[in-house]
């Protein structure tokens, strides 16, 4: 990968979001068939260049009516060529929201807005969008009770990539995230519930009860039920119990035997399969009205159990006598019974169900079994103390207890009769166990472009981040303040709802006129499109004076005298008199020194403060007065770019 691509890949991969805006796509809020209205101003919302129409449309949700702040709106590209028409799958536009430009800036559209949208790549501090179509978040589940929300693309020196920090009721064990990632579900068996993650505002927003010793949790397929396995050690008390996804409410508890379970479901969620390590056996639970259908025999020890919808059939490893039992997911009975040696454990299946992946942690090794002729296909060496396995479209990616390598088994050498083929890299210094303390969640994640992968190293506190390709990890984020052991992608980038239309759902954090950024690379097309949104009276913040910055130069040179002018308004608009304890921060991104400069009021509610920028690059700058509380402080900043000092 030459630098100018690997530059456009890191750009693509990354964005920054203001916390507390909300940002994606929920299939029951719009119809992704539905032709997107085009408005009497086409300029506005289609673009034809290059052999490509873009058209582009922002509506409320839930109503009619214009777009208002404060609410959720779907902003949504179609795509199409532009001879034929045919809609373009799989190009992965990128998308910003800021407010529209003014003055100068204005005049020349286009080359502005190809200006922002190469800051916006950047992924500087200083020159955030107010909302990024394209971001995601990584969630760290941490050894005390507690989540942090890291920013991937953000870091001055080391501390901003640390977005938020969630605070849970009592230590996690493990996790799972919906499948539009907007909600993730934590359990806490000491607690005896399941904390629900609200990830729009990255919020804990309640605990549900979960019975005893709630350990491992899991989504059936439809995403309407929650799965959580009790390994209370009283019998009547261990098995599963079953939560309403939307009523956030539990509906049932199913004793199903004796241990710690795992769970897995058919594809189209009508059946649970439940293993009960202790009791060895295999619960089958009907999905539609929550009964035990039938409980099967499957080994002494069984510790995994795996659906493949490529052989329509559960896989459940036995850890004692080293077996597979291959259960036929229709009717119920064994299929057949692959043997392999005892110290199998954790197991999972590529993406198209064709290989399943069973670690042998005692035997430091990987067997490979075939879904469609249900063989063993490869014995491999992997990582010391093999635990944990994860997918991505290539690869399967295996992390070790006694050691710091991550194996890569490269899918596409797997095979009858073929050698397959692995490598690995380090992630971190030192090998997880370690550490000590570990929980079930996975400490492998993978990344949005399903082409990299995010690995937690308890050991030193760092995710590392790998793209496949690379010869070690990219780039590695330290969890301040809280010790990792697990990492969750979250997802809020426009994602294709229907062939060549990408949308997303956004919460309008403010009114006025915005500009919506939008970026094609093949072939290459950047464009800004118009949206307005209106001020709602009664909006919170509305209530909180706000600052109307005066830059008639959003640009300047290098030690050039600058003085930064601004407007305070009230919630009603009307300008804010009189603000003694007013002060203007600011500093040079990626620095983390901030330098503060002397406010004084130049007419009715209109301010300003003398700025020294003896450094080129981008400033933040930021107002702030304690008499006008937190709320004023969080929201009132902007940004400024200072250009190298002209020759003489």
């Amino acid at each position: 990968m030459n630098k100018k691509n690997k530059s456009l890949y890191l750009g693509l991969m990354t964005g920054v979001l203001l916390m507390g805006i909300g940002v994606a796509y929920e299939s029951l809020w719009c119809d992704p068939r539905a032709p997107l209205a085009v408005g009497p101003d086409l300029g506005a919302s289609r673009l034809s260049r290059d052999g490509i129409t873009v058209e582009f449309e922002a509506t409320p949700l839930g109503g009619s009516g214009g777009l208002t702040e404060g609410a959720y709106a779907s902003i949504r590209f179609k795509v199409t060529d532009q001879n034929s028409g045919q809609p373009l799958s799989g190009v992965a536009p990128g998308a910003w929201i800021d407010p529209a430009l003014s003055g100068d800036a204005a005049r020349d559209r286009d080359k502005s807005c190809k200006a922002r949208v190469a800051l916006f790549l950047k992924s500087s501090i200083g020159a955030r969008p107010l909302m990024d179509l394209n971001s995601y978040f990584l969630l760290v589940l941490n050894k005390d009770a507690s989540l942090t929300v890291i920013d991937p693309s953000v870091s001055v020196g080391g501390v901003t990539s640390t977005l938020a920090r969630i605070g849970l009721s009592d230590t996690p064990m493990d996790w799972v995230a919906s499948g539009d990632d907007k909600q993730v579900y934590v359990s806490m068996p000491a607690a005896g519930k399941v904390a629900l993650i609200d990830t729009t505002t990255f919020q804990h927003v309640e605990d549900l009860p979960a019975g005893q010793q709630p350990v491992r949790v899991a989504l059936q397929p439809d995403q309407r039920l929650l799965w959580v396995g009790n390994n209370a050690t009283d019998d009547a008390h261990s098995g599963v119990s079953v939560i309403d996804t939307q009523k956030r409410a539990l509906l049932k508890f199913i004793p199903t035997g004796k241990g710690h379970h795992e769970i897995a479901f058919s594809h189209d969620s009508r059946y649970a399969f439940v293993s009960n390590r202790d009791s060895g056996t295999l619960s089958v639970i009907d999905g539609s009205d929550l009964s035990l259908l039938k409980t099967l025999k499957v080994g002494p020890h069984p510790l995994s159990v795996a659906y493949s919808a490529l052989s329509q059939a559960v896989y459940v490893a036995d850890g004692r006598d080293g077996s597979i039992s291959v259960i036929d997911a229709r009717s119920h009975t064994l299929r057949s019974r692959i043997q392999a040696q005892p110290g199998l454990g954790p197991m999972r299946f590529s993406r198209d169900g064709r290989f399943g992946i069973v670690l042998n942690t005692l035997e430091n090794r990987a067997v490979v079994i075939d879904a469609g002729s249900d063989r063993l296909l490869h014995n491999l060496d992997v990582s010391a103390e093999p635990y944990q396995v994860t997918f991505t479209q290539a690869y399967a990616y295996v992390r070790g207890l006694a050691s710091s390598k991550v194996t890569m088994i490269n899918l596409s050498s797997l095979g009858e009769g073929r050698t397959p083929i692995t490598q690995g890299f380090d992630a971190g210094p030192a090998a997880p166990r370690q550490a000590g303390d570990l929980p079930l969640a996975q400490g492998l994640a993978v990344a949005r472009d399903e082409n990299s992968v995010f690995v937690v190293n308890p050991v030193d506190n760092t995710t590392y981040f790998y793209a496949e390709g690379m010869n070690a990890p990219m780039s590695g984020y330290a969890n301040r303040g809280s010790n990792a052991r697990a990492a969750l992608v979250i997802d809020r980038s426009l994602r294709e709802v229907a062939p060549g239309v990408y949308s997303s759902t956004v919460k309008l954090p403010a009114a006025g006129d915005f500009d919506v950024a939008f970026l094609l690379n093949q072939p290459q097309i950047i464009h800004c499109f118009s949206t307005e949104v209106a001020a709602a009276p009664d909006a919170a913040h509305r209530r909180t004076p706000r600052v109307e910055f005066l830059m008639d130069r959003p640009v300047v040179h290098q030690g050039s005298p600058f003085v930064a002018r601004f407007r305070l308004l009230e919630g009603s608009g009307e300008p804010r008199k009189g603000v003694r304890d007013l002060s203007l921060r600011y500093f040079l991104a990626p620095s983390s020194r901030a330098r503060s400069s002397e406010v004084e009021e130049v007419g009715e509610g209109v301010y300003q403060a003398a700025l020294q920028l003896g450094e080129a690059g981008a400033w933040y700058l930021h107002v702030q007065a304690p008499s006008l509380g937190d709320a004023f402080a969080e929201k009132n900043y902007t940004s400024l770019r200072v250009l190298p000092a002209k020759a003489q």
